[in-house]
């Protein structure tokens, strides 16, 4: 009887263990569906880490995720203590302990960009501590993540919002040393993005173009380089970067520009994970950007986000409809140095961008209507205040025959305005723009007004040269009294902007019309001087 309870209660549990264990391969099953589907499992080496740290992941195997757990409440009381630069070596450790916790690191690193930022009054610490925020997206979460649409939204949202707005008032700081991070890498002047794109990108790409024979190795030599890569490290060494002059010399300006744009493109990708191919590929399907602006990036990184996800990431596309709009509005980036070489920058609008902000707008709409989501109404309302602020943007710089187009679609979708001619309409907008522009916006304005009175004087029209350009003078003193109060909102003195202005149309006009615009200040001088001896 006992022998016959025993094997009873054996065959029992026998089976109660058999069924714990085949619910246990359910539910291991299922978590690891889970985790496929979720992109969940580790991919990557924890990478310069202190011995404790590296030893922990490994033995804690899949507990690390407790080990990333004390390095973020270690990173909530450092925060809270304000011992702020150990929070970015924090940062990455916890980025390497869980690398496909992307919401995790989106938040370390708008933690970085946005609240410890603002915590200095001084400019170069807050930049400092944005560029933290976008490195960790940047040139670490993508590593691991490089399908990420998450990451990609987040990056393009701090060059967006943190760089390309005027929230921050070191925000104009920011913008400057953007650019000058690009051309430290590819000069002081606009790069032709195409000519970056076929470079050869790799050193086999390279070598095929410039064989052990060629004469390159022989110059290189007498520079003490035997390699390609002793080549690029005296290409890299100088800021902004650039090989000697003796190479242009020797080699022809064919043949060293062919050099300078493959070390161009590899230096752009290992400092700032820009791909020129990419950059081209955008430029020709929004219009020329100017890379050196914070706009542009912001639509880099977003339309990659957009390619990852099928091109309908509601967040992407808006990111990249409010940027396409931004860069129109101001875009362009003027640089001229002064006489000790330190460079001055102005950002005035990217006229060459109006078509595709709107297209973009319009895309977004339909994209939202197939969806059937209520997003597609705003869509259709952010296009028409947008075509009432492009109008008079586009006018005053002088393409009328575009003004004129965009009111013709404007009085189509939006119906008839109260003014009925497109001239009315741009002086009434010009009211309005006065009385609650923003500084990107005012600013655009008054460097469209200046050039549109450049322009005019190099043609010959004074009337509508002296009437751009007190209109202009009348916004800015106009905006400026308004705002005198509001720092972030404060512009650059009326005579720094003209100048500005006007030096980069002597740089960048054919030489027969820079001549007749000097010689038409010049005459413009000798006038006022002599009404004034009157």
């Amino acid at each position: 009887m006992n022998r016959f309870k025993n094997i009873s209660l054996f065959t029992i549990l026998l089976a109660v263990t058999a069924g714990v264990l085949l619910g246990i391969r359910g539910i291991e099953s299922k978590l690891d569906n889970t985790i496929d589907q979720e992109q969940l499992r580790f991919s990557g080496k924890v990478a310069d880490a202190p011995p404790i740290v590296a030893f922990s992941s490994v033995a804690l195997g899949s507990f690390r995720g407790l080990l990333a757990d004390v390095l973020w409440l270690r990173s909530e009381t450092l925060k809270s203590k304000k011992n702020y630069f150990e929070m970015v070596q924090l940062a990455r450790w916890i980025t390497d302990l869980q690398p496909n916790y992307s919401g995790g690191t989106a938040y370390l690193a708008w933690n970085l960009a946005y609240n410890i930022s603002v915590t200095s009054s001084d400019h170069e610490d807050r930049w400092y501590w944005v560029n933290e925020g976008i490195k960790l997206i940047r040139d670490k979460a993508l590593d691991y993540n490089p399908d990420d649409p998450v990451l990609y939204k987040e990056l393009a949202w701090i060059f967006s919002h943190k760089l390309g707005n005027v929230l921050d008032d070191a925000n104009l700081y920011y913008k400057r040393q953007l650019a000058l991070q690009m051309m430290m890498i590819l000069g002081d002047e606009r790069p032709d993005i195409e000519a970056l794109a076929s470079a050869p990108a790799s050193e086999e790409a390279f070598m095929e173009i410039f064989p052990a024979d060629h004469r390159l190795w022989g110059i290189a030599a007498a520079a003490g380089c035997k390699n390609y890569q002793e080549l690029y490290t005296l290409f890299r060494t100088p800021i902004p970067a650039a090989l000697p002059e003796t190479f242009k010399n020797s080699l022809g300006e064919k043949d060293f520009n062919t050099v300078q744009n493959a070390f161009r493109v590899r230096l752009l990708n290992e400092k700032l994970r820009l791909d020129a191919q990419k950059m081209a590929e955008i430029d020709r399907r929004y219009g020329k950007m100017d890379w050196r602006v914070p706009e542009s990036q912001a639509i880099y990184w977003a339309t990659i986000g957009m390619d990852k996800n099928g091109a309908n990431d509601v967040h992407c596309m808006r990111i990249v409809t409010q940027s396409l709009q931004s860069a129109f509005r101001s875009g362009k980036l003027l640089m001229i140095r002064d006489k000790d070489g330190n460079p001055d920058i102005q950002i005035t609008p990217n006229l060459a961008l109006a078509d595709a902000a709107y297209e973009n707008f319009l895309r977004a709409q339909k994209i939202e209507e197939e969806r059937h989501l209520g997003s597609a109404e705003s869509f259709r309302s952010a296009r028409i205040n947008y075509l009432k602020d492009a109008i008079p943007l586009i006018y005053i710089n002088g393409n009328v025959s575009k003004a004129k187009e965009f009111f013709q679609k404007l009085l189509k979708e939006d119906g008839p305005q109260k003014q009925k001619t497109l001239d009315e309409f741009v002086m009434v907008e010009f009211a309005e723009d006065v009385r609650d522009a923003d500084v990107k916006k005012a600013h655009a304005v008054i460097s469209g007004l200046i050039q549109r009175s450049i322009l005019n004087l190099i043609y010959g029209n004074r009337e509508a040269a002296v009437a751009n350009e007190r209109l202009a003078n009348y916004i800015y003193r106009k905006y400026s009294a308004e705002n005198r109060d509001v720092k972030r909102n404060t512009l650059p003195p009326y005579s720094q902007l003209k100048s500005g202005i006007l030096e980069w149309n002597r740089a960048n006009l054919p030489p027969a019309m820079v001549t007749i615009l000097n010689a038409a200040i010049a005459a413009e001088k000798a006038e006022t001087k002599e009404e004034k001896a009157m």
